[in-house]
């Protein structure tokens, strides 16, 4: 069985990521970038579907603590036992060579026995590859796929593991690297352990120490931030929801997704916590990746993209995998890109206003894409849709995608009035004074004193907590009062929102899943934005309090299990953490600057 969610850590190196465990163990990776084939995928099975264990062996583990050096990903486990101690320190360099991972034993006491398990199953979990042993290591081949292990450590194999059992003593160091390379081609060059970690720390350290915030939650808001960098695919600037795919949102349900991917919206809500984070680069990376990736007609943009902008990601189930604790189907792909989700052109426009107010340079086929795209939401704004939450049931006119489509005509409409660019504004002000009294019509339920989910329906929806966060309607009007009141009451449980009543006739699938956590940051913002800032600062505590010992979030959390469900880490998750931890500092955040604008 896996370990829990929140028993494991991040390390990557802006291409990829593993996901290492408690115990040691690697237990996802895919290799060479996020969305490949994993190698290691027992995350969502067994050990036989590939991992990579280095842990104390013959004595009893007295305890397990573990930590970040500051400011980097260069993780640190230490392991009490009996006989003494150690620590295993995980990191993946950055720009080597091909993908490496490094990991070194370090004796801290004593003399500890430790055991090395590595199980290479290429494909997830399909493919035990050749294993030939070499001078310093072994060589794993499969496919198109090679692995390099070099250490000095003797190995030998077992049952189609590669295993070995030696001992560190304090003040001893041994180093395992294991590096990825096309089957076709050389062998990568060999990596000096000692040097890569130097060096990886160094560059996370002076990554992080451009953070912009100074407020009383830095270490957790750099956290994130780091957390966000390490799932920005470096080559292209694209930025995927989570490095993980399957993590269910209930434990032993189907609501398993693929989030390798570049969702437009995740991204764009990432872009504003990078940019008013002082990390302008990252921004001016992303709004090249978007501007190829919907390169075409505007009716054709999709949801979501590969990390290099790929259109195509058809979805299918891996029925050699059991699933993460029970949690069946396994899927590889998302048949979202098929979906029609107007909100996302809010989004995106709304990202480049914010790309302009914050000073990146002018873009003119930034604005000539932008330009389309409110052009086809004037036609389109009408159409009923999946919606924010990509239900897999019939299409309906959701408020929050026609707040959305509002705010696509606002920000396109401030372009022209602040920044002087050229466009119908006249139009525009009219089609978006039209979409905002349709939403406050139609979207509104006066029995119930709340915004609801679609028009027509008495159902809830967390999405509705984003209207006064995009300035639709201020935070205090007594549609919006009543709103929070109604999702308090009726979408939370132990103070954590829902997303809405999940139930088969809305999405398609089975009902059931946990709280939504980017949707509580959402409300914390509300409740700040009504004045109420000690439930608001409350709120926000309770959420740093649900983040895992070295300070990352999943996409949800089980009150009922008290357990972080959901593909893990989270760019959603960490954006919300960002952007709140901003929302309630003395000099205002994102809320108040999008609302204002």
């Amino acid at each position: 069985m896996p370990a829990r969610i929140e028993d494991y850590a991040l390390i990557g190196n802006c291409e990829t990521v593993a996901l290492v465990a408690r115990n040691g163990s690697i237990d996802w990776l895919c290799l060479p970038r996020f969305d490949a084939p994993a190698c290691f995928a027992a995350l969502l099975g067994t050990p036989e579907h590939g991992r990579w264990q280095i842990a104390p062996a013959a004595h009893e583990i007295r305890a397990v603590r573990r930590r970040y050096r500051p400011g980097t990903l260069v993780l640190e486990t230490d392991f009490e036992t009996d006989a003494g101690a150690v620590t295993v320190i995980d990191t993946m360099p950055i720009a080597t060579e091909t993908p490496t991972i490094v990991r070194v034993v370090e004796g801290k006491r004593g003399r500890v026995a430790m055991r090395l398990d590595l199980v290479v199953r290429l494909d997830y979990g399909s493919l035990i590859p050749w294993v030939r042993r070499t001078s310093d290591g072994i060589r794993a081949i499969g496919g198109a796929n090679g692995l390099r292990l070099r250490t000095p450590i003797p190995l030998r194999g077992e049952r189609f593991h590669t295993v070995a059992d030696f001992s560190v003593a304090a003040g001893q160091r041994v180093p395992f690297t294991l590096a990825w390379y096309p089957s076709s081609g050389p062998e990568p060059s060999a990596v000096e352990s000692e040097p890569a970690i130097e060096t990886t720390e160094r560059w996370w350290r002076a990554w992080s120490e451009r953070c912009t915030y100074d407020g009383e939650w830095r270490e957790a808001v750099v956290r994130s931030l780091i957390t966000l960098k390490a799932l920005t695919y470096a080559p292209t600037g694209g930025l995927v929801a989570a490095p993980t795919t399957s993590v269910p949102e209930r434990l032993g349900g189907v609501r398993n997704w693929d989030y390798r991917y570049c969702w437009l919206r995740d991204a764009t809500f990432a872009l504003y916590a990078l940019m008013t984070g002082g990390y302008v680069d990252e921004a001016r990376a992303w709004r090249k990746w978007l501007l190829r990736a919907i390169a075409g007609q505007p009716s054709q943009a999709q949801v979501v993209y590969g990390v290099a902008g790929e259109r195509l990601l058809p979805e299918w189930e891996v029925p050699w995998l059991p699933g993460y604790e029970g949690s069946v189907p396994a899927r590889v792909g998302n048949a979202v890109t098929s979906q029609f989700q107007l909100d996302v052109l809010g989004e995106v426009a709304d990202a480049l206003h914010c790309a302009r107010r914050v000073g990146l340079e002018a873009d003119e086929d930034a604005w000539r894409v932008e330009g389309n795209l409110v052009e086809f939401v004037e036609s389109a704004w009408q159409q009923p849709d999946e919606g924010i939450w990509e239900v897999r049931g019939p299409r309906r006119l959701f408020t929050h995608s026609k707040v959305m489509a509002w705010v696509a005509l606002d920000r396109a409409v401030k372009a022209v009035e602040r920044f002087g660019l050229e466009g119908p504004v006249g139009r525009w002000r009219d089609v978006r004074a039209t979409i905002h009294e349709d939403v406050c019509r139609n979207g509104f339920d006066r029995g119930l004193g709340a915004f609801v989910q679609y028009y027509g329906s008495k159902l809830l929806d967390a999405s509705l907590l984003m209207i006064p966060l995009v300035g639709f309607l201020p935070a205090t009007d007594p549609r919006m009062l009543g709103t929070v009141d109604a999702i308090r009451k009726h979408l939370t449980s132990d103070g954590l929102v829902a997303r809405y009543q999940s139930t088969p006739e809305l999405d398609g699938l089975p009902p059931g899943e946990g709280a939504f956590l980017a949707c509580t940051f959402w409300l914390a913002d509300n409740l700040a934005l009504q004045g109420k800032q000690a439930e608001a600062r409350a709120l926000f505590e309770r959420l740093l309090d649900i983040r895992n010992d070295v300070g990352l979030l999943s996409e949800q959390y089980d009150p009922a299990e008290r357990r972080l469900v959901g593909n893990f880490p989270q760019a959603f998750s960490h954006v919300g953490l960002i952007n709140t931890a901003r929302n309630l500092s003395r000099r205002g955040g994102p809320a108040e600057h999008r609302k204002d604008d």
